[in-house]
């Protein structure tokens, strides 16, 4: 039996090109623009931030989850992201969208399992999943016992 959720969302335009996007039941609303690049306001979210912060979004629950589900111990976990828009042909499309997870644990032991739960994250990430651009990891793990000698010298 096919399971099926829905996530609705409504926007409206708030003249030029600006517009606000909102759905029921979620906190705020966000304001967006097209990219200055495409004649839009600077300094607001573009629906091309939306599609790479959908992307970092995903790809960090899901290494959450998967690292709970593994009992990971990690003392922190932070993600860059950053799409490659490209024109071929006359055609805008995202041509790649490049992942740079950085997980500090607290020592060397588990270096290899982290990798392989981010390799993991990112097979598993259903955003990651449904995008027809290439999506390219760069993991990193850091060492906590590194860092505090580091911070001692």
């Amino acid at each position: 039996m096919e399971v099926q959720h829905e996530y609705r969302v409504h926007a409206f335009g708030a003249g030029g090109r600006n517009g606000v996007v909102q759905a029921q039941g979620v906190l705020s609303s966000i304001s967006f623009s097209a990219p200055p690049e495409f004649l839009g306001e600077p300094g607001r979210w573009t629906p091309e931030h939306f599609l790479v912060a959908a992307l970092a979004s995903c790809f960090v629950s899901t290494f959450s989850g998967i690292a709970e589900k593994s009992r990971l111990n990690f003392a922190s976990f932070n993600l860059d992201a950053e799409g490659l828009l490209s024109n071929a042909d006359g055609v805008w499309r995202f041509k790649e969208i490049r992942l740079r997870p950085v997980v500090t644990i607290p020592n060397e032991v588990a270096r290899d399992r982290v990798i392989q739960l981010l390799e993991k994250a990112e097979k598993s990430c259903l955003i990651a999943r449904s995008l027809q651009c290439k999506v390219v990891l760069f993991p990193a793990v850091k060492i906590e016992e590194e860092l505090s000698v580091t911070a001692r010298i």
